[in-house]
């Protein structure tokens, strides 16, 4: 039976309210990631991998992240007329409930491919692909009303450059859309503080410690938070297994949150997800230092499996995980105590598992995952989506082992 989405913006919704509460544009990916491999392939051999998953990458971590967490999600990408695009486009809109209105097919445009080895927790990675047919902006025309819109930094399409046309991301915040940045990884080494220049119609910057010492000159990531907080209303470092910090000089808060403790299999994607995470927590004005919990145990969550936009955890992923914390809270030391008092918020959000929330399912190519599609199970309300544990499909013949593909940040 079919459910309802679990919706945290309910109380937030009114009939002239924004169509979508996020929107994203840019290159998504069909991954495909190969694990359990003993060591790679030397030339001119072959090897056999334990497992393999594939799933929509790139652009699209960051649209199924805010699409789990209950966000209605609109997305602008261009896809090819290949079997790769269909499935791709498939899982996005069918699966994921994420709006491709503003999204094209191109006729014998090959839709990017990433390849990815595992080995002992490392990776290589080859990719295929060519520039889109049209730009982001050309594609999007006049973007939909949204609450939000996330985006990434870049010399190719800037924000706010004097004398050129507007880009999408720009229009959005003309129409009251609030612009959450990230940045990549520059491979060049200049990193440009002339970057930071495009953060002026920013309401959020979001980059990890390494990019935000690099981008300002700091010498530490509490430094380069200073100096962000000094640009957008909104800054925030994340900083791996060390937590994050922010600051909201809209509402005079500042924090620092650790992370989870966690066996983190696959940081990939993770930044998104966290991202996505902070979207959610402040569309929601919920205080600051509980933005970073949220968005860090969400991270926490997707780094404990195979990577890439289908780790991305659902609200029942995030309600079974309070769950056994709290349970566990007075017998589980000083760390237990302190987790179960830093995450105490999620008892007004999740007292019980949400009605229609989600949880992860199979990454594979090769077969519908079941996500709001999911059969009675025993145990398990009615009007409660059930999906099925990574890997098993609703046949129980799939790879128990199955693993989820990676992506690269954007």
């Amino acid at each position: 039976m079919s459910v309802q989405a679990y919706d945290p913006l309910a109380g937030e919704r009114t009939p002239e309210g924004p169509q979508f509460d996020v929107f994203l544009a840019g290159t998504v990916f069909l991954d495909i990631i190969f694990t359990g491999l003993p060591a790679m392939p030397a030339a001119g051999t072959e090897i056999w991998a334990e497992g393999m998953g594939s799933c929509p990458g790139g652009i699209a971590n960051l649209a199924i992240a805010t699409s789990r967490l209950g966000l209605r999600t609109s997305l602008a990408a261009a896809f090819g007329d290949d079997d790769y695009g269909d499935f791709c486009w498939r899982t996005l809109e069918r699966q994921e409930a994420v709006d491709l209105s503003r999204s094209r097919r191109f006729e014998h445009w090959h839709s990017p491919v990433t390849v990815s080895m595992a080995v002992d927790r490392d990776r290589s990675m080859v990719t295929h692909g060519h520039p889109a047919p049209m730009t982001a902006s050309e594609m999007i025309g006049s973007p939909p009303r949204s609450r939000a819109v996330i985006v990434s930094l870049s010399a190719e399409e800037p924000l706010g450059e004097p004398g050129s046309a507007c880009n999408w991301a720009e229009l959005a915040h003309r129409e009251g859309s609030l612009i959450f940045a990230d940045v990549g990884w520059d491979p060049s080494g200049v990193w440009s503080r002339s970057v930071l220049d495009q953060l002026e119609c920013c309401h959020a910057f979001m980059p990890n410690a390494t990019e935000a010492m690099a981008y300002t000159g700091a010498e530490t990531p509490r430094d380069a938070l200073y100096a962000i907080a000094d640009k957008v209303p909104l800054a925030v470092v994340t900083d791996g297994p060390n937590g994050a910090m922010a600051i909201d000089s809209a509402t005079g808060e500042e924090a620092f949150v650790p992370a989870p403790r966690v066996t983190a299999l696959d940081p990939t994607g993770a930044g998104d997800v966290f991202g996505a995470g902070i979207v959610l927590g402040t569309l929601c004005h919920w205080p600051l230092a509980d933005r970073l919990a949220f968005a860090g145990v969400c991270a926490a969550l997707a780094v404990q499996q195979f990577g890439g936009s289908l780790a991305a955890p659902g609200w029942g992923d995030i309600a079974d995980w309070w769950h056994e914390v709290r349970a566990a809270a007075d017998h589980s030391g000083a760390y237990g105590s302190a987790l179960a008092r830093r995450y105490a918020f999620l008892d007004r959000l999740v007292p019980s598992v949400p009605v229609g929330a989600v949880r992860r399912a199979a990454a594979t190519i090769a077969r519908y995952a079941d996500v709001g599609m999911g059969p009675a199970v025993p145990g398990k309300r009615a009007d409660q989506t059930v999906t099925h544990p990574a890997g098993e499909t609703p046949s129980g013949d799939g790879d128990p082992d199955a693993p989820r593909a990676p992506a690269r940040k954007e």
